[in-house]
């Protein structure tokens, strides 16, 4: 088994198809601190409370040039309804084989995504991570910036 992504690694790379239309790729967004979420599934309780308050608090994040991109393995169909939906201000990723979810070591109990967010920072090393053991909570938004603002 491969060594967990942590604090002080590079990030691994990616690109995956997205809303909007689009593919997303990580080493377009160098440059500025990026918030990569890692949440269990579209029109889920707890996975649209915490989408849901990133997006009300997503000034805080572009205050601070951070790009927040979300991340699972329902497919960009999905993703596009979801966002609709609740108008989300930033990119829905598909990662459906689950590729990148194992890059970041994000997956558990039966290979299902657990809850996890990165902070990464201009040159996309690692500043901050969090998995959920349990996912029925969330990191809360202060927690976030406060993340990226101890990058400098």
């Amino acid at each position: 088994m491969s060594r967990s992504v942590e604090v002080g690694d590079v990030a691994p790379v990616f690109t995956l198809p997205g809303t909007g239309g689009r593919s997303y790729s990580l080493a377009q967004l160098r440059g500025a601190p990026v918030v990569l979420v890692f949440y269990p599934g579209d029109n889920t309780p707890v996975c649209t409370k915490q989408l849901c308050s990133y997006n009300d608090e997503l000034t805080q994040f572009a205050g601070l040039s951070a790009q927040v991109i979300g991340i699972s393995a329902q497919d960009v169909a999905s993703h596009e309804k979801f966002a609709a939906k609740h108008g989300f201000g930033f990119p829905l990723l598909s990662d459906v084989d689950k590729s990148v979810h194992r890059a970041y070591d994000v997956l558990g109990l039966m290979n299902l995504p657990r809850r996890s967010v990165f902070v990464l920072d201009a040159v996309g090393v690692i500043r901050y991570a969090h998995r959920a053991v349990v996912g029925v909570t969330y990191r809360p938004v202060k927690e976030l910036v406060d993340a990226i603002t101890a990058i400098g």
